[in-house]
């Protein structure tokens, strides 16, 4: 048993041997870390720097060289909107708004013309609700899709519970 612990200390003191003898090492290469990081994040504030001084020297010439740049974009996608069969649909339902207010206002005018009372109600405008119209829809179908689904499930647990093992 003292062989025993003879041999532990033994190895215990070779193994701290050799960590003092890599601690300095260890040391100087944690240290040479440090400081490369500190150089470093003090090269990048002083980039950063010099990139702010340019940019905000810059600006508006990159501004302006970018304010038409979405033109282009826009008009493609405006082209593709209109040729879609289902916005041509909305533009025919909201253009029938409008046709509306002009019936109005030039049934308001022929009476005021012929000095009658104007008996012709004002128009009232209703916001292009595009979106709004396109989430309610699609939140019914949904609805109707998950209704579908609960019934399959009711389905699937009554026939469940009527079969017999």
């Amino acid at each position: 048993m003292t062989m025993d612990i003879e041999k532990a200390a033994a190895q215990l003191a070779r193994l701290r041997a050799q960590a003092e003898k890599a601690a300095g090492p260890l040391a100087a290469a944690e240290d040479a870390l440090r400081c490369a990081e500190e150089a470093e994040a003090t090269r990048r504030a002083e980039r950063a720097a010099e990139y702010n001084r340019e940019f905000a020297a810059t600006w508006r010439t990159r501004a302006d060289a970018v304010v038409d740049s979405g033109d282009a974009a826009q008009e493609t996608f405006l082209t593709a909107l209109t040729a879609e069969p289902w916005f041509a649909a909305y533009v025919e339902y909201r253009a029938a708004r409008y046709k509306r207010g002009h019936v109005l206002t030039e049934a308001q005018r022929a009476q005021t013309a012929l000095g009658e009372v104007v008996t012709v109600p004002e128009q009232r405008w209703y916001g292009a609700m595009l979106l709004e119209d396109i989430v309610s829809h699609a939140e019914r179908e949904a609805a109707q899709v998950a209704a579908e689904f609960a019934k399959d499930l009711d389905d699937t647990r009554e026939a469940f519970l009527t079969t017999r093992d």
